[in-house]
């Protein structure tokens, strides 16, 4: 059993090192974001297992926020009735027996790699990521908006990070173990609703470090809502190649960060350099400690730096990831779990608008799903599977495609473009690589794709089941400030089923 000790804090001046490493990573250091670090660690043992235990160094998780419907992925009932089954038909798959949504093309060439399971399953059809991501035992809407509640529990990437952290005893790794593209979640919309995704009491200082993005919108992509008064150039639907990820957006200035601070922060990072310098060629420890040291790191090594960089990629791959906003953070996702991150996440998230946005596909969800969503997912996750693969590190990486609930199985016709509206009680989860099986389904549902047939999975045995592959047991506990015991993956257990 775990201690944790210590409790989340933020720099004197009251920024999150999360946010201020967003605006630049130019004021930490000398601005105590050591005292942010600085949290007492417990020694924990070294994670011990057999067969499929830690069979992944490091996962990816793909989460496309709103949820897409099983019924247009990877559930399609082509025998339903229209109103069930849609306008978008079933296609075969080089798994017998096996079929996906038809505008999955490069998807169903791939599904021989995949595991999919069509019978998960839960209570909240809400846009409860922390329920997804997290051990909470139970949620409620107040929740997706209150992301530092005391109630939540803690981010799985941030519990990788943590726990790793302990069993190493590396306080410096040489990459951030726990990370968010292509920026922090829902951050732009006009509605900041990213609970979910933080380390709740484990201190802030376990957050995902979540970079940037650059890159403008080329295109529109159709309409959230019928009252959706303007339209956006959306990069998840088109991107420049220009475009990189970075720990801040150039020349951009935040609303709470003043010329006069921001000059502040340059004139440190120069010191930072000449410090930097000088440690180069001298072996004298200088009286910095670990924490200050990490979190120098953090904002100057090039390692970092580097792996963000996708213009070292030929053209031609990035193009195969598709030239959208996601398809370069998959891309970006590969480089950095190659350059020795452990847990990256890529979110699909909202973009100008935060009513219907994404994959919550209420009104307009054909033309969504096809000329924007699918497309998109198709390209990219094809893509990422494939390049893993050729670079030998899918056995090693753990890929894993999963919302926070499902969709209808009725379309609701009267909304402009259909809809499919929220559904907890049956929807469809893809992993792939790390130790799952090669070309399986698990579980199933009814002639509609609303109820679970056989095999219930939760989204927490999903997160156990990732924890094991990882290395990591999750009968694992941690305790919070109060000195209570928390299950990292609740009560979710690991599923034979998905282990190869």
């Amino acid at each position: 059993m775990l201690r944790m000790l210590g409790s989340a804090r933020q720099l004197c001046d009251g920024i999150p090192r999360r946010d201020l490493l967003r605006i630049g990573g130019l004021g930490a250091f000398g601005l105590t974001l050591d005292q942010a670090l600085r949290l007492q660690a417990a020694q924990a043992a070294p994670a011990r297992g057999k067969g499929s235990f830690g069979r992944a160094k490091a996962c990816i998780l793909l989460f496309p926020y709103g949820s897409p419907p099983q019924h247009e992925t990877f559930d399609p009932k082509p025998d339903a009735p229209s109103e069930i089954q849609g306008e978008l038909k079933a296609m075969s798959t080089p798994v017998a027996g096996l079929q996906v949504c038809e505008a999955l093309p490069r998807v169903a060439r791939v599904m021989d790699r995949v595991t999919v399971v069509r019978s998960v399953t839960h209570p909240y059809p809400l846009h409860g990521v922390a329920y997804a991501l997290t051990g909470i035992p139970t949620y409620t809407p107040e929740l997706e908006t209150r992301s530092r509640d005391a109630r939540h529990w803690p981010y799985i990437g941030s519990l990788v990070d943590y726990l790793d952290e302990r069993r190493t005893g590396e306080t410096q790794p040489t990459m951030p173990r726990n990370l968010c593209l292509p920026w922090q979640l829902n951050s732009r919309t006009d509605l900041d609703v990213s609970a979910g995704t933080y380390a709740a009491f484990l201190g802030q200082a376990y957050d995902p470090l979540c970079p940037s993005f650059d890159g403008p919108g080329l295109r529109t992509s159709p309409k959230y809502t019928e009252a959706q008064p303007r339209q956006f150039m959306d990069p998840f639907a088109a991107t420049t190649p220009e475009g990189r990820f970075g720990l801040a957006p150039p020349g951009r200035l935040t609303e709470t960060l003043s010329p006069a601070r921001l000059g502040l922060r340059r004139a440190l990072l120069e010191q930072f350099d000449g410090a930097r310098r000088g440690l180069e060629g001298s072996s004298e420890p200088r009286a910095w400690d670990t924490f200050q040291q990490r979190a120098f790191s953090l904002l100057t090594s090039t390692r970092m730096r580097d792996a963000l960089d996708i213009g070292r990629e030929p053209a031609a791959l990035r193009e195969q990831y598709g030239m959208s906003l996601f398809g370069q953070s998959c891309l970006a996702a590969r480089r950095l779990v190659e350059a020795g991150s452990r847990f990256v996440t890529v979110f699909w998230d909202g973009y100008g608008q935060f009513a219907g946005c994404a994959w919550d596909t209420h009104a307009f969800h054909y033309p969504r799903l096809k000329e924007y969503l699918l497309p998109g997912f198709d390209r990219a996750y094809s893509a990422l599977l494939l390049d893993l693969e050729q670079r030998g590190l899918l056995d090693d990486t753990l890929v894993l495609w999963m919302s926070e609930h499902g969709r209808t199985p009725q379309i609701d016709s009267k909304p402009q473009g259909a809809g499919r509206h929220h559904w907890s009680r049956a929807y469809s989860v893809a992993l792939a690589g790390g130790g799952v099986p090669r070309g399986k389904v698990v579980g199933s549902t009814d002639p509609t794709g609303g109820e679970v047939h056989d095999t219930p999975v939760s989204p927490k045995d999903l997160l156990a089941t990732t924890f094991h592959l990882l290395g990591i047991s999750p009968e694992t506990t941690v305790r919070d400030t109060q000195d209570r015991p928390f299950p990292i993956a609740g009560d979710g257990v690991v599923r034979p089923e998905l282990l190869a």
